[in-house]
């Protein structure tokens, strides 16, 4: 068995591997060449954290994987990971477990490559401004996911503690020494919202991050933070100004998040007005961004077919680059 850790997997795969590699997982996921069940969250009350679970299969690449995800908010305080994860990596063709690797680099990754494949067709094309609300643990590959389709000249930063939109802002500079766009930080997320051509919401906010009426014509939204019933980034009036609303899966959706069941609750939103799944556009089932008038919403809360995706070509790099350690059990 193969073992890989974050280092050697930054070495390998790029974030426009990723994109690629995501792109095709959903026309995979479209075409009915993947199996992933719905997640199981795994809930520790006592600290007021969760264990995901998450495994699938792509035919396509003769390959199975399970994703394990833990995530514990409180960390933070003690200077430790949030985010924690790690992937098992097995043949499908024998049965034989060929690779361990840290999933933490890799779901920030694939995470920002979702949103990014999503931009690529739903956001115009001259759009210039990203805000992004939420300087978490998914922000930075939100944002390189973003830069990697799109000629970014300011990118805003907006965080309910300034630090954090410090840090990220430094992190940023350190990855773009070339890049000539502002960097700047607002600590007022409708501010924020109202001039972005292109909005980020990766927070675990419980309530609307910013007022939905002041978004401006042609704005597209990445929503990815709100991944439980009781968490919701975006208020009803954003959905019902997207004339595109668009998700990974429908099923994944509906079952999980709070800016579609908060509003469902309450009887102001139906989900009918859901245009369609990511890989419906990919594969020209349904258009893309037709005029640059339209607001457009992305709703993502990941599928595990994309976790085992960009752990195949991860592990066929390092195989093809003699990378990464060699253990048995």
């Amino acid at each position: 068995m193969l073992l890989l850790n974050e280092q050697k997997i930054k070495e390998l795969y790029s974030m426009g591997d990723c994109i690629d590699d995501v792109e095709k997982a959903f026309r995979y996921g479209r075409e009915g060449k993947t199996i992933a069940p719905i997640r199981m969250s795994l809930p520790h009350k006592k600290m007021s954290a969760e264990t995901l679970y998450m495994p699938s299969y792509i035919e396509a690449e003769d390959y199975t994987a399970v994703k394990i995800v833990s995530i514990f908010p409180n960390n933070a305080q003690e200077g430790r990971k949030v985010l924690q994860s790690i992937i098992l990596l097995t043949d499908a063709k024998n049965g034989e477990h060929v690779a361990m690797m840290d999933a933490s680099y890799l779901t920030v990754l694939r995470t920002g490559a979702s949103s990014g494949v999503a931009t690529k067709y739903l956001a115009r094309e001259n759009s210039r401004i990203c805000a992004v609300l939420g300087c978490g643990a998914q922000s930075l590959g939100q944002i390189q996911a973003i830069m990697a389709v799109r000629n970014l000249d300011e990118i805003i930063l907006h965080n309910r503690t300034i630090e954090k939109a410090e840090q990220l802002a430094e992190k940023l500079r350190a990855l773009y020494p070339d890049w000539n766009g502002n960097i700047n930080i607002q600590s007022d997320a409708n501010k924020a919202a109202e001039k972005a051509d292109i909005i980020i919401c990766s927070s675990k906010s419980e309530t609307p991050l910013f007022d939905g009426n002041l978004l401006k014509p042609g704005t597209h939204i990445n929503a990815i933070g709100s991944y439980q019933p009781h968490m919701q980034e975006v208020d009803v009036q954003t959905l019902k100004k997207s004339s595109k609303i668009v998700v990974d899966t429908i099923e994944g959706a509906l079952h999980e998040t709070g800016d579609f069941l908060v509003p469902m609750g309450d009887g102001s939103w139906n989900p009918s007005s859901i245009y369609g799944e990511i890989g419906e556009i990919i594969c020209s089932e349904k258009d893309a961004r037709t005029h640059d008038e339209e607001i457009t919403l992305y709703k993502s809360v990941g599928i595990g077919y994309l976790d085992t995706m960009v752990a195949v070509q991860v592990y066929k790099k390092a195989i093809a680059a003699g990378a990464g350690e060699e253990f048995s059990l």
